[in-house]
């Protein structure tokens, strides 16, 4: 009888185990029957974003037992998955292709990439060329595979907001199989197989440059360059296909692209900040926010200095006179200038100021990022490569990358309305115990990567990042053709009729 029960149990279990198999099997068949079939009902890109976000597609080893994989649950379980989950796929991408030589990357084409991305070659006029660079005979585009062939982008404040530039020499090197970077984002040259469509114009450089009539010009030469933009995009079947919407437009400086950009509002825009733009041409739903490139030096994170070797406690340097809701810096600086512990002057890059305002950052628990002209500044970005925990007092501030960085791991908020209350704001960081202080410190060294830009670009950088955020914004451009296709076979029918 124990004999017939053994057997009976090892049947079952056996049982059990080809269910579950079988199971499985028809799981991953169905998947592949979804991502390939040419008539799937779940676009490609959406797909893809699906097997990154679980990391099914490259490796479920970086997986421990205490993690999720399913995406989007909690805040903090769902960006950390995807992050963690991203920069498995561009090491396993880079790993798998060392037998072949250091630096080749034959994984990084267009199939396993995150995002694809055509990029009109529009003349170095728009581009390089107001870097000074000049190609030879029809030369289009600069050879960044040749050491000491990317041209450089000016210093000073132009580089905060230089955006465009390290996008654009990011695909220029997806390309180029001896540059070792993530796939998350490659250039196709037919724009049928694009995702998204790049207009690489350098707006923020063309208006930090060339804003003001010189001479005897009547118009600004930045003028005229958004004037031919908007001619060029609007006579291209590119755009005419979708309306622009599937279009990138980086227009990172507030001032850039003023001019085209209500006419080009149907695009996707990298941007600082929504200040300057109205809801109908900028939103949350179909824009990117970039972070600034900061100017201070990032700091090493072994030799990060500790709560108690901070010694100011609350730190601001920069123009205090603003305007619009910059206010309140005035404000502020009447309430602390003369206060304990506090660093509260004005600063420019003149004289040494980035360099002082790095020693002073490095040296502060706490860095004030107040709203000026605009939400944004690049205050918050030199806070963060300084490891000093920013004190954001912005209530109309949009935070890069937020759909996958909790912020409030490693920022202070403060409304304006609470700062500026006497005494209020010091109170409010005093207390703030030196074990919660350097739990955000521990952070803020963990994310300062997230908010680097570099050439070529590394897995989870600034660069990555942003491809990654647009990536996310697929689904919006997918549901807005939808929706506007919903009459329009209503109308096809009656023709056919």
């Amino acid at each position: 009888m124990s004999l017939f029960l053994e057997k009976s149990m090892l049947a079952s279990r056996f049982l059990s185990c080809l269910i579950a198999i079988s199971v499985f099997v028809l799981v991953v068949s169905s998947l592949s029957l979804l991502q390939f079939a040419d008539n799937s009902f779940i676009p490609r890109s959406v797909f893809r974003l699906i097997l990154v976000n679980t990391t099914s597609l490259y490796s479920t080893s970086s997986v421990t037992s205490g993690e999720s994989k399913t995406p989007f649950l909690t805040p903090e379980t769902s960006s950390e998955q995807s992050l963690k989950s991203q920069e498995v796929a561009c090491q396993t991408s880079s790993s798998s292709n060392s037998s072949a030589g250091v630096g080749v990357n034959k994984a990084c084409d267009a199939k396993q990439a995150l995002l694809r991305v055509y990029m009109y070659d529009l003349p170095p006029e728009f581009h390089f060329g107001l870097l000074g660079w000049k190609g030879s005979g029809n030369e289009m585009w600069p050879n960044v595979g040749i050491q000491g062939q990317v041209p450089s982008y000016p210093g000073g404040l132009n580089l905060q907001h230089s955006i465009e530039y390290w996008l654009t020499l990011d695909l220029l090197s997806s390309n180029i199989p001896n540059i070792t970077r993530p796939c998350t984002a490659i250039r196709v040259q037919n724009s049928s197989e694009a995702d998204v469509i790049f207009v690489p114009f350098f707006s923020s450089l063309s208006y930090n440059r060339h804003s003001k009539p010189h001479g005897k010009e009547k118009v600004s030469l930045n003028r005229i360059l958004q004037d031919r933009v908007v001619e060029y995009l609007r006579s291209r079947d590119e755009w005419k296909l979708k309306g622009g919407a599937d279009h990138l437009i980086v227009a990172h400086h507030p001032n850039s692209m003023l001019v085209a950009r209500k006419k080009l509002g149907s695009a996707m825009f990298v941007l600082a900040d929504f200040g300057r733009y109205r809801a109908e041409t900028a939103n949350i739903e179909k824009d990117v926010i970039a972070p600034y490139k900061h100017m201070v030096r990032t700091l090493d994170a072994e030799n990060s200095p500790s709560f108690r070797q901070r010694d100011i406690l609350v730190y601001f340097q920069g123009a205090i006179y603003r305007k619009d809701g910059g206010t309140i810096r005035q404000e502020l600086y009447y309430l602390l200038k003369d206060e304990k512990d506090v660093h509260f002057t004005f600063g420019s890059i003149r004289s040494n100021g980035v360099r002082e305002a790095g020693r002073g950052m490095a040296s502060s628990k706490f860095c004030l990022n107040i709203a000026g002209d605009t939400p944004s500044s690049n205050r918050l970005f030199d806070a963060i490569a300084s490891h000093c925990v920013p004190v954001i007092i912005s209530d109309d501030i949009e935070l890069p990358f937020e759909d996958v960085i909790d912020y409030s791991k490693f920022c202070i908020f403060v409304r304006s309305s609470d700062a500026v209350k006497k005494g209020y704001l010091l109170n409010f960081l005093r207390g703030i115990k030196e074990d919660q202080w350097t739990k955000m410190w521990k952070r803020l060294k963990e994310l300062t990567k997230h908010f680097e830009y570099q050439h070529p670009s590394q897995p989870n950088d600034a660069v990555d990042m942003i491809w990654q955020a647009i990536s996310r914004k697929l689904s919006f451009i997918q549901l807005k053709a939808h929706r506007n296709n919903r009459y329009h076979s209503s109308q096809l029918f009656l023709k056919d009729r």
